[in-house]
């Protein structure tokens, strides 16, 4: 069962982009050509301009110049890290691409697919801190490299990284308990297995989404544009049976950006505005989910389904 309703955009792109395999080791750069990289102007919604000379830039392996350390805590391995970046060929000194101005990119350092140069670039930094990343092909994108953004396979690639922030997902909902309003399903969740829900015997289902807080997180307003991770299982109101779960999938969460159509529509008008921590209890009618085509085998056009979301983590 897909949740989304075609691929997720944006800075879940690049992230993916950004989802590789390759080993190496890391140096601190010290009177090397990363010493050569010039960074000058940029603010917070400008970005700097980063200066690669002399060129060709080409590193044996990754290799990390801090150009302003950071006074916060350091990275971890297995926290979400935000960032601002610019991405270069050290070829040329092109800019591949950049993000300030627009979304902040997270980061899940914990995952097994992310390029090895970021994960060895990034950990124990420490917050606050801008740092240059220089990446050979065996920690970035291999001997195949990346056409899409005109990168070969035997280029060295260059990160320029504000580290602002790193998060650690949540396992589960954390927060205050809301009681529900009457007549809606009830839920049990045990972690890492898929909820129990029980649909009230012999009720209707409303004819209007309904977005029923279960407990209430303290962390940040999830903000359209985000990308959340989750888990959730969704089941049918006619007779409860769990058509899909979170707990179902290698990793037992769900990761999609929020409120950009990537998902059906009650997710992105019910979760943004959630806070980090939340479960959410979803009542919705077809024209609020896969509407009159359904999704089959398991949906179908007239079923109204049941959702319960826990929002761990969002950047």
């Amino acid at each position: 069962m897909h949740l989304r309703r075609f691929p997720a955009l944006t800075a879940a792109a690049l992230a993916a982009a950004l989802a590789l395999t390759g080993c190496g080791d890391t140096k601190e750069s010290k009177g090397s050509a990363l010493d050569k990289i010039t960074v000058t102007g940029g603010s917070d919604t400008t970005a700097p301009t980063v200066t690669v000379n002399p060129k060709p830039l080409s590193v044996a392996e990754t290799t990390t110049k801090v150009v302003k350390a950071g006074s916060g805590a350091p990275v971890k391995g297995d926290e979400i890290v935000s960032l601002k970046y610019v991405l270069l060929n050290g070829k040329d000194s092109s800019v591949l691409d950049s993000n300030f101005g627009k979304q902040n990119l997270g980061l899940n350092l914990g995952a097994s697919d992310l390029l090895p140069g970021l994960k060895k670039g990034l950990l124990n930094q420490k917050i606050g801190s801008r740092v240059l990343v220089a990446m050979p092909p065996k920690d970035a994108f291999g001997t195949q490299g990346n056409a899409e953004i005109k990168v070969a396979g035997t280029d060295t690639v260059v990160f320029l990284m504000d580290v602002l922030a790193a998060t650690k997902p949540l396992a589960s909902a954390e927060g205050k308990e809301v009681k529900p309003a009457a007549g809606l399903p009830t839920v049990t969740v045990e972690p890492g297995k898929a909820a129990t829900i029980t649909i009230p015997k012999g009720k209707k289902p409303p004819t209007k989404t309904v977005g029923q807080l279960l407990v209430e997180g303290s962390g940040a307003k999830v903000a359209a544009g985000q990308t959340i991770r989750v888990t959730y299982t969704g089941a049918l109101w006619k007779d409860g049976s769990v058509f899909d779960s979170s707990a179902n999938s290698p990793d037992k969460y769900f990761e999609t950006v929020i409120g950009k159509q990537q998902v059906i529509k009650a997710w992105d008008a019910q979760l943004v505005g959630r806070t980090v921590g939340s479960r959410v209890l979803m009542v919705v009618p077809p024209a609020d989910g896969y509407g009159a085509a359904g999704s089959p085998p398991k949906i179908k056009g007239t079923d109204t389904l049941v959702f319960v979301v826990d929002i761990l983590a969002a950047y």
